[in-house]
């Protein structure tokens, strides 16, 4: 590979007519922001983080307080995106719960691990419709089918990948078996419910 040389630059080459060049530039002393200053900054940190997704307050608040050392600065930036209204957990949690293809211990899991109130995970849970959940698992097992059948217990299979989704086995046994009758399979080792 071809490198072309550099020339060495001789000293007052390539600067400005006038520039003092026998000396290195120092950055100029900040002061401290004031604290309307450090308020705003933070707010505009605030704003940024939630623009680029939504965050609970357990969230927002940990990434607000690697910012800044000052408590109650990060209470009141937290309190005021909050009454602005771009911070919501409720909202968070009804997004997280409208998630396809998740179940409800995946959704209570999730929740918890961001750092949702425990009553909002349970009144969340609980607002989920239990048909809806079993026609989705319906659905996944009829899309994937055919590769949980190339396995060596296609029913273990599938029950294994819904179970790491989040779907309760009182829901997806039902479902594989129906599954399997229409699949011309034999039913009769597949659990009525989970043991």
């Amino acid at each position: 590979m071809y490198r072309a040389r550099r020339r060495a630059r001789t000293p007052g080459e390539g600067e400005a007519p006038g520039t003092d060049t026998g000396h290195p530039v120092r950055p100029e002393r900040r002061t401290p922001p004031t604290p309307d200053e450090a308020r705003e900054a933070l707010m505009a940190y605030a704003l940024r983080a939630l623009a680029a997704r939504a965050m609970t307050a357990s969230e927002l608040r940990a990434k607000l307080e690697r910012r800044s050392e000052d408590e109650a600065l990060v209470t009141a930036v937290l309190e005021r995106v909050r009454e602005l209204g771009y911070q919501d957990d409720t909202q968070v949690a009804r997004a997280e719960n409208s998630r396809r293809g998740i179940g409800a211990f995946r959704v209570r899991q999730t929740l918890k691990r961001r750092g949702v109130e425990e009553t909002l995970i349970e009144d969340t849970v609980a607002a989920r419709d239990p048909q809806a959940e079993a026609q989705e698992i319906r659905n996944l097992l009829e899309r994937r089918w055919s590769s949980f059948a190339r396995k060596k217990d296609a029913a273990a299979s599938a029950y294994a990948f819904l179970a790491r989704r989040g779907y309760s086995g009182a829901l997806i046994w039902p479902a594989i078996r129906e599954q399997q009758a229409q699949a011309g399979l034999d039913v009769s080792d597949v659990p009525e419910e989970e043991s």
